[in-house]
């Protein structure tokens, strides 16, 4: 959420910024909105000033007319009280529609076309189309729903008929890869000074708002109706929260998370893409970078650089090859002041698939989630917020299948998961 005062002060730069973000907002029924809402405001403060003024007088024992003064006085807040209460709901339902700002090193564009690539890395696996030599591997690639299906790996056939579509059963050397590469990731960010988090699944809907996601993508969240709670798709969701409402001490920033979680995400807006595998699908389990740190931009932007190191780092110790995309305005997410991708090599999809993303939000989530913090000279500041997915199983476990495919159709495992396996190669 944006300040109103900032809007009020920058409203052409709020426009702009959702127009690039593709988002429509009601600019003159909220600035209405918000002009009714100080008039209110003024009026009930005269009228308990005047209050107060009678109140003082004679200590109950004042004249009838003074009686009847206070009583129309307290008729009338009421009625003005109960209005500003309408008011301020309406007035806070568009201001969740306001898109943050993106930063300036942002690209405008539509949607995926728009972003820009940053950074390579690797080598990427030159497989023959018809099985004769190409740059050292003489045999075509596999995908790995061929490959899952060969060693066992992968059951979507009885993934779908117990869980339905999209669903899916990681087995044998699959489901032990899960776990350590899981396990790595988490091991590696705790040693680098991130306090360890195994977070909620089921959150309540202010974590929702609060994040940004609501109200723009009710549709993508599944909600238990009975309980209303919700499931997240993501450790930023409950990671985020975890500070809702509170007061920090600027010496304790920034804090520093890695969360794991079960998620889970309906993938409503993705009919017909990706139907087959487990590039999408409905639940999957990922270790989240979390950073709630002080209100200052120039630090926000380091950090978001050391989230997106650490992710590299990840992928460098799997030694998969990958690419880092700076996101365009229509392509990143409404609280998202600045967006990095990291998309992984596939080669079963002959292209990049993305296995990341690493936000900086600036306070956009910590106003809606009022996560403060008091400074050193005694002011009282919203925090900024900064998430990044460290790794996201089984969509990293596509990248270590096809890349690691052999030509008698075994699959290497990468050495920094060997020893959580038992083995160096999975085989029939």
């Amino acid at each position: 959420m944006l300040d109103i005062k900032f809007i009020r002060e920058n409203l052409e730069v709020c426009k702009k910024a959702a127009k690039n973000k593709n988002r429509d907002v009601d600019w003159d029924g909220l600035l209405a909105l918000d002009d009714k809402r100080r008039e209110l405001i003024g009026k009930i403060e005269t009228l308990r000033a005047q209050r107060n003024v009678l109140g003082t007088g004679d200590r109950g024992q004042g004249t009838e007319a003074t009686r009847k003064k206070g009583k129309e006085i307290k008729q009338e807040l009421k009625k003005l009280e109960d209005e500003l209460r309408s008011v301020e709901e309406r007035f806070g339902l568009l201001m969740l529609t306001v898109p943050n700002v993106p930063d300036k090193s942002v690209p405008v564009g539509k949607d995926s076309s728009g972003n820009k690539t940053v950074k390579t890395w690797g080598k990427i696996p030159k497989f023959s189309a018809k099985g004769g030599p190409a740059s050292g591997w003489d045999f075509p690639a596999k995908d790995h729903i061929a490959l899952a299906k060969s060693l066992d790996l992968i059951d979507f056939d009885r993934g779908a008929k117990v869980g339905g579509f999209r669903a899916y059963f990681l087995k044998n050397e699959a489901a032990q890869m899960e776990f350590a590469v899981l396990f790595y990731t988490f091991q590696k960010l705790i040693k680098k000074g991130y306090t360890p988090l195994i977070a909620p699944s089921l959150v309540k809907d202010f974590t929702l708002f609060g994040n940004g996601q609501f109200p723009w993508g009710r549709e993508e969240v599944y909600h238990l109706e009975k309980d209303d709670l919700y499931l997240a798709g993501t450790a930023e969701v409950p990671v985020t929260a975890y500070f809702s409402g509170e007061v920090l001490e600027e010496k304790d920033l920034p804090k520093k998370f890695v969360a794991f979680s079960p998620c889970f995400r309906r993938e409503a807006g993705s009919y017909g893409k990706d139907t087959k595998g487990a590039y999408r699908v409905h639940q999957f389990s990922k270790i989240e970078q979390v950073i709630i740190s002080t209100n200052d931009m120039s630090t926000s932007f380091t950090l978001h650089e050391e989230l997106l190191a650490n992710a590299e780092e990840v992928l460098q110790d799997l030694e998969l090859p990958y690419r880092v995309l700076l996101m365009c305005t229509g392509d990143m997410g409404e609280p998202q002041v600045k967006k990095y991708d990291i998309e992984t090599w596939m080669p079963g999809r002959n292209g990049y698939g993305e296995t990341m993303s690493n936000s900086v939000m600036g306070d956009f989530q910590a106003r809606r989630l009022k996560i403060r913090y008091k400074t050193k000279d005694g002011k009282t500041l919203f925090c900024h917020t900064l998430n990044n997915t460290a790794i996201a199983s089984p969509r990293i476990l596509i990248a270590i299948l096809e890349n690691y495919q052999q030509k008698d159709g075994s699959i290497r495992v990468p050495k920094v998961l060997q020893s959580f396996i038992g083995k160096d190669v999975i085989r029939k």
